[in-house]
């Protein structure tokens, strides 16, 4: 029998969750395409669902990681703040070390009878 370690990483703060995979694909894509609304729609999300998520986001952490510019004749957009970079460095820092861990724990498992 051959064992395996798995996991996921995902951070939380006590209101919530904070960041995970989806939520930093969701920043990720902001900041490639410059809007939440092009965001959304390349993670097939719902603007209002994409819109929830960078709320809580920004809420959470007590600095924007996004700001949102409403529509008008330039038709607006959304940018990552010098926080949000930071938080998808963070997490894919993290998820490395997480994965790393998985990798350590299924070597340690190989030895056990």
């Amino acid at each position: 029998m051959k064992l395996i370690a798995n996991g996921r990483i995902w951070i939380e703060t006590i209101e919530g969750p904070f960041l995970g995979y989806g939520r930093i694909e969701l920043l990720e894509k902001i900041g490639e395409l410059g809007s939440l609304k092009k965001a959304a729609t390349a993670m097939k999300l719902s603007y209002r669902q994409a819109w929830d998520f960078v709320d809580q986001m920004n809420k959470r952490t007590g600095h924007p990681l996004v700001i949102m510019e409403r529509g008008g004749k330039n038709g607006g957009g959304a940018s990552l703040t010098p926080k949000g970079e930071a938080a998808i460095r963070l997490f894919h820092e993290l998820n490395t070390s997480f994965q790393q861990f998985l990798v350590t724990a299924a070597a340690r498992m190989e030895e056990w009878p």
